[in-house]
């Protein structure tokens, strides 16, 4: 398979990247709290690590991948973005946290942050 499109489409190719690396990184930080109550905080803690390795060898790449069309402020926002895009079915499908109108209201002030950090 040619890698061809993510020259041709690095912000693209960055959200891909990020978005599968969101996923790995919600599930080190928080995946834990569900799957590993019981054992001690030093074991989740080595398989948390272990799970953001994963997500390492995806950001990384992800964003030198957006830095060639993105700027730092950009590509920070993109991130916060998708990890809220990830967070919150991660909270309510995993976690069986209730939906709340509030991540409404958080995915449309990351909505404006998107605007002004874009509009230039």
């Amino acid at each position: 398979m040619s890698l061809a499109w993510v020259n041709a489409h690095p912000v693209l190719a960055c959200a891909v990247l990020l978005s599968c690396s969101n996923l790995f990184m919600t599930i080190a930080w928080y995946g834990h709290l569900r799957t590993m109550s019981g054992r001690a905080w030093w074991i989740a803690a080595l398989v948390s690590w272990g799970i953001a390795l994963f997500e390492y060898l995806l950001q990384v790449p992800a964003n030198r991948i957006g830095f060639t069309a993105m700027s730092l402020a950009q590509l920070k926002i993109l991130q916060e973005v998708i990890t809220l895009a990830v967070f919150v079915p991660f909270a309510v499908i995993f976690m069986n946290a209730p939906v709340k109108l509030d991540y409404l209201w958080a995915g449309l002030c990351m909505t404006g942050a998107v605007y002004f950090i874009f509009r230039s």
